[in-house]
C-alpha cells in the first residue's frame, strides 16, 4: 500500500492533534499548508516501535545522555546518508531540533558576542542567539534564482571582533537551497581565519530533491570541522515534532563535553524522554525506505505546485527548491506585505499559509510567503486553485 495515497491524510485526527498554525489551529473549511509538518502519519514502523516499547507499562528513567542505541544508530544514519564520521559518544539526543540550537548557543556565546544570521533564514537562529545574551547580526542573503545560489560575497564584510558563531542551516529554510562544497569551504576558511563557530542546522538534509545533491559541512574532512556543531531532528522526514525529539552531535570531543554541561542532562533536567530516543532508532534504522517513498511523493508535489504556480498565477514567482518540502513563493508584484495577503487569502478563500517578515524568516523575506506542500495530491491542489482565485480577487478588488 502506498503511504502516500490521498486516502492516508486523516482530517480528523489532524483537526484534533495538529497545532502550531495546523488543522487544530484554524477554522473549519480552512486547508492550512503552514508549518513544515507532514499530513501524514510517521512511518508504520516507528508506530510499532512505540507501541512494542510501552507496552509493559514502565517508564523509568533513562541514561543521562540517552540510549547507546540512540548513539549508534545516529552515527550510522549519518555516515550511510550524508558521509558524516561521528562517535556515538559524541551524540546527545534532546527534546528537539530547537533546543539542540538553544543549547549550543547557551554553550558557545556570552552576552557581548554576536552571532552572524543569514536573513532571510528559520528565525530560531535568532532566538537561540538571543536566548543566550548575545546579539544577533543579519546577513542579507541574497539569491540568485537563475544559478540557483545564494550570495556569500559580502560575508566577511560581516564579521567583527565580537564574531563567535556563523549559523549554517544546510538545506536552506526557505529557501531550499543546498551548498555547494566550494560554498561550504568558503563559509569555513572564514571561520578558520576569525575563530568563529559554526551551528550547523541539518535537519532539512534528508528531503532532498533528485535534480540535487546535498553536501555536508563534513565533506571537508573532520580535521577542519572541530568548530561545528551540529543539529538533526526527526519532524520533518519522519513526522515526529509532538515526540520533541532531536540530537546535537559534533565530530570533537573537548566541543561535546561543554555541549554536555550546557545541556542540563547531568542533572535530568533536560534530555529526550525514553519513547521519544525509541521512536527516533526507529526511524533511523527502520524507515529509510519509507522516507525513499515520501520523496518520490514530495518530488511529484513540488513539480506541480511550482509548475501551477508560475504558469497560472502570474503576480507570483516560486522558487523550485532543492531540498525541503517548501514553497518560497514572491509576491512583490501584489505591492502588499506578506501578512496582507495571508490574512486576505484565510478570510476570501479559507487558505492558510505563512508570511515572510522578521517574525518568521527575517526583514529580508518580507514580499514573500511560504506554502509547506507535505501533503495529499488532492488537497495540494485544492490549495493551490485556492491560492489563484484568492490572489484573482485580491487583484479585482485593488488590494
Amino acid at each position: 500500500m502506498n503511504c502516500f495515497d490521498d486516502k492516508n491524510v486523516n482530517l480528523d485526527a489532524l483537526k484534533k492533534k495538529a497545532y502550531n498554525l495546523r488543522w487544530a489551529e484554524v477554522d473549519d473549511g480552512v486547508i492550512p499548508l503552514t508549518a513544515a509538518d507532514p499530513d501524514f502519519p510517521c512511518p508504520p514502523m516507528v508506530k510499532q516501535a512505540i507501541l512494542d516499547y510501552v507496552s509493559d507499562g514502565y517508564f523509568c528513567y533513562t541514561p543521562k545522555t540517552g540510549f547507546d542505541d540512540f548513539k549508534t544508530s545516529l552515527s550510522n544514519y549519518v555516515k550511510d546518508l550524508k558521509n558524516e564520521d561521528i562517535k556515538p559518544k559524541n551524540v546527545l539526543p534532546v527534546d528537539s531540533a530547537a533546543r539542540a540550537m538553544y543549547i549550543i548557543a547557551k554553550a558557545y556565546l556570552n552576552p557581548g558576542d554576536e552571532m552572524i544570521v543569514f536573513d532571510p533564514c528559520d528565525f530560531l537562529f535568532r532566538e537561540s542567539c538571543l536566548a543566550a545574551g548575545a546579539t544577533p547580526v543579519y546577513y542579507p542573503a541574497s539569491i540568485d534564482i537563475e544559478n540557483k545560489k545564494m550570495d556569500l560575497s559580502k560575508l566577511e564584510d560581516y564579521i567583527t571582533p565580537k564574531t563567535k558563531m556563523i549559523g549554517l542551516c544546510n538545506p536552506h529554510n526557505p529557501y531550499g537551497l543546498v551548498y555547494t562544497k566550494e560554498e561550504l569551504d568558503y563559509i569555513m576558511t572564514l571561520c578558520e581565519k576569525y575563530n568563529i563557530y559554526i551551528m550547523n542546522d541539518e535537519i532539512w538534509s534528508d528531503i532532498v530533491y533528485p535534480d540535487a545533491k546535498f553536501e555536508s559541512i563534513y565533506s571537508l574532512g573532520n580535521d577542519r570541522c572541530n568548530r561545528v556543531l551540529s543539529v538533526f531532528g526527526y519532524s520533518k522526514s519522519f513526522g515526529l515534532a509532538g515526540l520533541r525529539i532531536g540530537c546535537v552531535y559534533t565530530s570533537d570531543d573537548k566541543a561535546f563535553e561543554k555541549i554536555i554541561e550546557a545541556s542540563d542532562v547531568m542533572s535530568t533536567a533536560g534530555g529526550a524522554t525514553s519513547v521519544s530516543q525509541v521512536a527516533a532508532i526507529s526511524a533511523m534504522n527502520d524507515a529509510r525506505d519509507w522516507v525513499k517513498e515520501f520523496m518520490h511523493h514530495l518530488t511529484e508535489n513540488r513539480n506541480y505546485a511550482v509548475d501551477f504556480i508560475n504558469k497560472n498565477i502570474p503576480q507570483l514567482h516560486a522558487y523550485k527548491p532543492q531540498a525541503t518540502y517548501l514553497l518560497y513563493v514572491d509576491i512583490q508584484d501584489l505591492h502588499c506585505t506578506g501578512v496582507e495577503l495571508v490574512e486576505f487569502l484565510k478570510r476570501e478563500v479559507n487558505l492558510s499559509v505563512v508570511p515572510g517578515g522578521h517574525n518568521y524568516f527575517g526583514d529580508q523575506s518580507e514580499g514573500h510567503i511560504r506554502i509547506c506542500i507535505a501533503t495529499s495530491k488532492e488537497i495540494l491542489h485544492e490549495g493551490l486553485n485556492r491560492l489563484k482565485a484568492g490572489v484573482e480577487k485580491f487583484v479585482g478588488e485593488g488590494k
